[in-house]
């Protein structure tokens, strides 16, 4: 595994197993009630330019399970690229911190960051993707059949950042995705490109189109997330109208096999990509996806830091 975890296409296979596997680990020792010290005396900075429940909570949880630490810093306290630039606080950070985790509106932020940081940097969510999201999306997938190699994968609605990071792991791992947008919401060509080189590497089918009802025949695990993103609330009334047909609900599903689960990233806008019975219903696991971000983004900070450690 590199320093720094950006995007998907940096890992391995290799690397993606040995995540979920120490994923699984740590879990298994603190179901045990071990007192961790894997990051005795080791500091997290949480740079955040959006707001997050999720994506701090675990990784400031993550850290303190670990016998580590985190301090939060968001755009009113550092003032990125504006009251200092990004190369200074990457070098200021890299000699107070061991680690940064970076959740930011441009994905050439995190690079930046990455770039000049002589420490650790993870990606926690860029305008272009959010590993994080989809390793803890295959931990929970691997929980529930024991392999991921072969899976099936229905995406539903806009294919943005979330979209991205599963093509890319689906192609790398051998799980099968379908994607279904709206014409002209499409993942972004390249990334397509590069999901489509991995994939006739290991025989997994990642097929876009604009089909819900297609895309979601034969399909085990069927995802969507909100059809605006933070930073697009402006396009919010317009992607309601053109985004109408690509709601999960049970309408959808009846197209879907007996046995399927409804899997979300949250936040959810419900009544909007998905209603209240689908995502409250019996074939969600919205709140393991949930739960599992702690469980992956903790293996992280151990293999980089770890690593580290070692060099």
């Amino acid at each position: 595994m590199k320093k720094d975890l950006i995007a998907i296409a940096d890992l391995s296979k290799e690397d993606i197993h040995n995540i979920i596997y120490k994923a699984i680990d740590l879990k298994s020792e603190l179901k045990l009630e071990k007192r961790l010290h894997y990051l005795l005396g080791k500091n997290l900075a949480l740079i955040f330019e959006k707001p997050s429940l999720r994506t701090r909570v675990t990784f400031e949880v993550a850290i303190r399970q670990l016998s580590g630490s985190a301090i939060y810093l968001s755009q009113a306290d550092i003032g990125m690229g504006k009251r200092e630039s990004i190369a200074d606080i990457a070098k200021n950070l890299s000699r107070w911190v061991n680690i940064i985790a970076a959740r930011t509106f441009s994905h050439q932020t995190v690079l930046d960051l990455a770039k000049y940081c002589s420490i650790p940097v993870i990606n926690a969510l860029s305008d272009l993707e959010h590993p994080c999201q989809a390793l803890a999306d295959f931990l929970t997938i691997y929980d529930l059949q024991g392999k991921i190699e072969g899976s099936n994968l229905a995406w539903i609605g806009d294919g943005n950042n979330v979209c991205h990071s599963l093509m890319l792991a689906s192609a790398i791992l051998g799980a099968n995705m379908k994607i279904a947008t709206p014409a002209g919401y499409e993942p972004k060509p390249e990334i397509t490109k590069k999901a489509l080189e991995f994939a006739s590497a290991t025989n997994a089918k990642i097929v876009v189109g604009n089909n819900p009802q297609e895309a979601v025949v034969d399909s085990t695990f069927i995802y969507t997330d909100t059809w605006t993103s933070m930073g697009q609330e402006t396009e919010a009334e317009k992607r309601k109208a053109i985004f109408g047909g690509f709601q999960v609900n049970a309408q959808l599903l009846n197209n879907a096999p007996t046995r399927y689960y409804v899997m979300h990233c949250l936040p959810a806008h419900r009544g909007e990509e998905i209603t209240d019975d689908v995502l409250d219903g019996p074939h969600s696991i919205v709140l393991d996806q949930s739960e599992n971000r702690l469980h992956v983004q903790r293996a992280i900070l151990a293999i980089l830091l770890e690593k580290k450690k070692k060099i």
